[in-house]
C-alpha cells in the first residue's frame, strides 16, 4: 500500500464534496492500512466545459469519466471518485468498479420559482431537465408542458430558472442534499412516479485491477447492502447495453431479505414504454438484475416488431 494516496474527482462544486466524502471513508482505515496522507486532485473533464448540449450529441457519459480514468490508469492519481450514473455501462477493462459509498436518496425533485407543484404548472410553462429518461416520465404526467434540456451544475440551473429562462427544473434529491441546497425544492418525486437512473444517488470509486493494495482498502470502505443493490441495477443497464441516450429507469432495494427491483424502459422517440418488476431472494441478488434486463429486453423488441 501507499503511504501518500491521491483521490481523482471532477472540479465542480458537488464532485469535490463526494471525494471528501470518500477521503473521510478512507481515512477511517488510515492505520490499518498504513497511510500517511490522503490528498484530492481536481481533474476538468470535457462533459464540464460543453454544457450547451446533449451528452449523447457529443460523446456520451464517458465524457465525466475518460480524463479521470486516463489519470489513473497513467498513474497520476490512485483512486477515482465519480457519481456512479456518470460511469458508462461498459467499463474499462482496466479499471476496477466495485467500491460503493451508502446511497443517498435516490429520488428526483422539482424547483419552481413560485414552489409550485407539478400538477399546479400552467399549461405551456417550461420544464428544464438533460435527461431524455425523465422527459419522457414526465409526459406521462403532463403532455401540455415544454421540455427543453438544460445542462450545467446545480448553481448553473437553480439562476436559468431565477432568470425564468426556465419555469421549472428537474434534479436529483442527493445532489441538492449534498449541497445542503434542499430549501429549493418544491416537490419530490416518489420512486414510483419517477424511476431514477441506475446507481442514481450512488458515490463510486474506482481503482486499477493491478493495484492489490487499493483494492483491499475499496473492500473494507465498501457499503454492501448499497453494492448490491446498485450492481444489479446497473446489470439490468448492461443487459440493454445502455448508454445516456438510452431512456432506462431502474431500482433496487432490499426488503424482507429479498431484493425488488423495478424497471421502465422507452423508445427513442418516448411512444413506447416498457415497465417491468421483479423480486428475489437475496442469496440470488448476483441473477436478479441479469434476468429482469434479459425480459426487458426481449419483451422491449416483441412490442416493437408487432407495432411496426
Amino acid at each position: 500500500m501507499k503511504k501518500k494516496i491521491t483521490i481523482g474527482t471532477r472540479g465542480s462544486k458537488l464532485a469535490l464534496i463526494y471525494a471528501r466524502i470518500a477521503e473521510q471513508n478512507i481515512n477511517k482505515f488510515k492505520s490499518r492500512f498504513a497511510i500517511k496522507s490522503v490528498s484530492i486532485k481536481k481533474v476538468f473533464t470535457k462533459g464540464d466545459k460543453i454544457q450547451n448540449k446533449r451528452l449523447s450529441d457529443i460523446g456520451g457519459k464517458g465524457l465525466f469519466t475518460k480524463k479521470i480514468e486516463n489519470e489513473l490508469l497513467n498513474k497520476k492519481i490512485d483512486i477515482a471518485v465519480h457519481a456512479l450514473k456518470d460511469i458508462p455501462s461498459r467499463e474499462n477493462k482496466k479499471l476496477f468498479t466495485n467500491c460503493f459509498l451508502k446511497r443517498n436518496d435516490p429520488r428526483e425533485v422539482l424547483i419552481t420559482r413560485k414552489n409550485k407543484k407539478f400538477k399546479s404548472l400552467p399549461k405551456n410553462s417550461i420544464v428544464g431537465t438533460s435527461s431524455l429518461r425523465r422527459e419522457f416520465q414526465l409526459k406521462r404526467m403532463r403532455k401540455d408542458l415544454i421540455y427543453k434540456l438544460i445542462r450545467g451544475n446545480v448553481d448553473t440551473r437553480i439562476k436559468k430558472l431565477k432568470n425564468k429562462i426556465y419555469d421549472a427544473i428537474i434534479l436529483s434529491y442527493a445532489g441538492l442534499k449534498s449541497l445542503k441546497m434542499q430549501n429549493n425544492i418544491s416537490q419530490v418525486f416518489s420512486l414510483s412516479e419517477i424511476i431514477p437512473s441506475a446507481g442514481q444517488g450512488t458515490i463510486a470509486l474506482q481503482c486499477r485491477k493491478d493495484d492489490l493494495g487499493i483494492m483491499q482498502l475499496l473492500e473494507a470502505i465498501n457499503h454492501a447492502p448499497t453494492n448490491i443493490c446498485v450492481n444489479a441495477e446497473r446489470d439490468v443497464l448492461k443487459v440493454l447495453d445502455g448508454d445516456c441516450e438510452t431512456p432506462v429507469g431502474v431500482n433496487a432495494k432490499i426488503q424482507n431479505n429479498k431484493l425488488n427491483i423495478v424497471t421502465e424502459l422507452f423508445s427513442l422517440d418516448g411512444k413506447k414504454r416498457f415497465y417491468l418488476k421483479s423480486s428475489k431472494k437475496l442469496y440470488l441478488s448476483n441473477l436478479a438484475g441479469k434476468e429482469l434486463g434479459e425480459k426487458i429486453k426481449k419483451r422491449s423488441k416483441n412490442l416493437y416488431k408487432k407495432k411496426r
